[in-house]
């Protein structure tokens, strides 16, 4: 039996989705947590991997076994056994071919950055700080010239193992909510630090220091080493990847 899980968690205190032979991973503490309940050896696939310091409000994974359980039982007897900062939110039995990784049609990231003249205390977490006021207007049309299928080599970092940077960027919304701007980008895939690079070309943008032009013209040019730094972990958060309809997933994974 194939099952399909959608967890959340808080980045801060790990190095990352992927287990690791030392320090803290998300899926190590998952499949521990799952091993426990199923009462044998427990192995996930994750839609999407996030590094070290990144958030996720809903990665999907899915794992195969034998134990009869609940959906109930999975979530809650596996939340039992999970620290504070990850939880599943919903386990649902899916078909044997589902793939959590190869079957997701989009995926979709929120960056956050805290713009005020003081840092954030209660939000330091999931936000990053920046002073400076932004053009969120200049920064919207600028991102513009980032929608459809390019070659995003400008914003792939050195370590990146994809066979290829061509990525489709199906929508990127930049608004403003109070002292917050949410700067949400989704895609087929993405490369390795692909949007926290992006986010990082946008805010010499927003602050005047570059014009609007210059995040097509760094698209173009392919050249990562004169486009913007990568923006800290802390403001990124995995909002979900998106499945047909023919899996039976919640709403919130579902094209």
């Amino acid at each position: 039996m194939r099952l399909a899980l959608g967890i959340e968690y808080d980045g801060t205190d790990f190095s990352g989705w992927q287990r690791l032979s030392h320090g803290r991973s998300v899926q190590g503490e998952v499949e521990a947590a799952l091993s426990f309940v199923a009462d044998h050896p427990v192995e996930v696939t994750c839609a999407g991997r996030t590094d070290a310091g990144v958030h996720a409000r809903c990665q999907v994974v899915h794992f195969d076994t034998d134990a009869q359980r609940s959906e109930r039982a999975w979530t809650l007897g596996t939340n039992s056994r999970l620290a504070r900062d990850v939880a599943v939110l919903w386990t649902r039995p899916v078909a044997d071919d589902f793939h959590a990784r190869f079957g997701a049609r989009a995926r979709r990231y929120r960056y956050t950055i805290l713009n005020r003249p003081v840092r954030a205390a209660l939000a330091a977490r999931f936000v990053t700080w920046e002073r400076v006021p932004l053009d969120v207007d200049a920064m919207r049309d600028a991102a513009q010239a980032l929608i459809g299928e390019n070659d995003f080599s400008a914003f792939r970092t050195a370590q990146c193992q994809a066979n290829s940077p061509m990525r489709d960027v199906r929508e990127i919304a930049i608004a403003r909510h109070g002292d917050e701007v949410a700067i949400e980008i989704e895609a087929n895939a993405f490369l390795h630090h692909m949007v926290r690079n992006i986010v990082g070309s946008l805010l010499p943008i927003g602050r005047g220091e570059r014009p609007v032009e210059w995040l097509g013209e760094l698209l173009r040019g392919r050249d990562r080493s004169v486009a913007g730094p990568t923006a800290p972990s802390s403001g990124l958060a995995f909002l979900a990847p998106r499945y047909p309809a023919q899996w039976n997933l919640p709403a919130e994974v579902t094209l």
